[in-house]
């Protein structure tokens, strides 16, 4: 059995109407409150939260216009914008149970009220005020999320002058909606650029839906980017919208586009073009409007010019392109970033603030970083979770040891991890950021390969 829940007021100046639904709705709601005179309305609201509320129209002896009922209805909503309110009336016609809904009541119930009535419209009011609760709540946490988020830059720091170009193509591009292709190695931050891109953007308030398409199989390319319906497929139980209509209204981020087999950059460019998706197993259009992202590590213009990438798509999504340069070319920001991260997991892991020896420093300096800025990220994560010191040493960073000289492996250690970081590394760098070529080199799926990466910060 189901437990009763909600909790309701009656607000009527009869006695016997009040009996009458207070005996009705106890069945169907935890907590029934009952009140006679209006007045007391402003009182009850400060101290309750009611998730229904049925108000009378008429109160004063020999009224009939509603418009006590109508005055109330406002103060209720200037209280309370969120309130669901169901007004109950003798005196009733069409034109005032229009004004009523105009006005901002939920529903319009006439006395003497049918029982089966008065229990559907109490159902339905319940659910409305429920789902007005979960909007305020998402929109609230939202808000909280995009203050916290919205700082200028949060997470993307740099002073150097390849960073500041950055910024500025940033503030220039980001209240446009211009398609904007993202070009840089593996952890340079390119979805941070994208999430940048949408936080000063006339979109901000909408969604930013995130795809990474490198891990997006060909079977699952049209279910999860357009869309599918109830049967288009053995596992298709119900209806499903795709990225694209999800995204409609904000910004959908496709990252390592350059991953995309040339049969699927096809269907891709089809739906940029037309600005709409028809959702697999269905004829039917649905227009869509985004703000579109693309990002890749791969040399996409030498993937044009062996016919690995389509021209047409690539002039598609690059209105605008911004660089995002590796971490070596831009050795002036590590302090920043180091003093940015030793905050963030000094709190995290609840220890002292660590700082760093100046022999570290320069050693972090000196340092390649393949894995760029989230190689950075991990190395001090693991040195402050590892560390006893309040000072952090080159001893507490796990420095790869081996050397690459020509196409030939030389190793200085043989710890199994820094080999085999070394080795990915090689083989994604040869194969020109290609984690598929890579992989199939290395004996390893694609997904195997990405967790790799990830684990190794590359």
């Amino acid at each position: 059995m189901t437990s009763k829940r909600g909790k309701i007021l009656i607000i009527d100046d009869d006695e016997d109407i009040l009996q009458a639904a207070r005996l009705l709705l106890k069945q169907h709601v935890a907590q029934v409150h009952t009140e006679k005179k209006p007045d007391t309305i402003p009182s009850l609201l400060k101290n309750e939260s009611y998730d229904v509320i049925f108000l009378d129209m008429n109160f004063a002896k020999g009224a009939t216009s509603g418009q006590e009922g109508f005055d109330w209805l406002n103060k209720i909503l200037e209280i309370d914008p969120s309130s669901v309110v169901v007004l109950i009336t003798a005196f009733g016609d069409v034109e005032m149970a229009v004004r009523a809904i105009k006005e901002g009541a939920t529903d319009f119930i006439l006395k003497p009220w049918q029982n089966e009535r008065l229990i559907a419209t109490l159902s339905a009011a319940m659910n409305l005020r429920l789902s007005r609760i979960e909007a305020n709540y998402l929109r609230s946490r939202q808000k909280q999320l995009s203050a916290d988020l919205d700082q200028p830059f949060h997470d993307f720091l740099g002073q150097s002058r390849p960073m500041q170009e950055v910024f500025s193509a940033i503030q220039k591009v980001a209240q446009t909606d211009a398609n904007v292709l993202i070009l840089g190695e593996n952890g340079t931050g390119k979805e941070l650029v994208a999430r940048e891109l949408h936080r000063q953007s006339t979109r901000a308030d909408e969604v930013f839906i995130s795809v990474d398409m490198g891990a997006l199989s060909e079977t699952l390319f049209e279910s999860e980017l357009f869309g599918h319906v109830k049967g288009a497929f053995t596992d298709a139980k119900e209806d499903r919208a795709g990225r694209f209509e999800i995204a409609s209204g904000g910004t959908l981020f496709l990252d390592e586009i350059g991953n995309l087999p040339l049969t699927l950059q096809a269907k891709l460019l089809t739906v940029l073009e037309n600005r709409q998706v028809i959702r697999l197993g269905s004829n039917k259009a649905i227009p869509i409007d985004v703000r579109l992202i693309c990002a890749t590590n791969m040399a996409i213009y030498d993937m044009v010019a062996q016919n690995r990438f389509r021209q047409d798509l690539l002039y598609r999504v690059n209105t605008v392109e911004i660089h995002l340069p590796p971490l070596r070319e831009r050795i002036e920001d590590i302090p920043i970033l180091v003093e940015h991260f030793l905050k963030i997991y000094s709190k995290k892991y609840h220890k002292p603030l660590k700082g760093l020896s100046s022999a570290t420093m320069k050693r972090l300096e000196k340092y390649h970083w393949p894995g760029n800025v989230r190689e950075l990220q991990h190395a001090l994560e693991r040195a402050i979770i590892m560390s006893d010191t309040k000072v952090l040493q080159p001893s507490d960073f796990l420095f790869p040891s081996p050397e690459i000289k020509g196409d030939a492996l030389t190793f200085e250690s043989y710890n199994l991890e820094e080999i085999e970081k070394l080795i990915i590394h090689k083989a994604v760098s040869k194969n020109r950021g290609n984690v598929t070529h890579a992989a199939k080199e290395l004996g390893l799926s694609r997904a195997s390969l990405y967790r790799r990466m990830e684990k190794y910060g590359l």
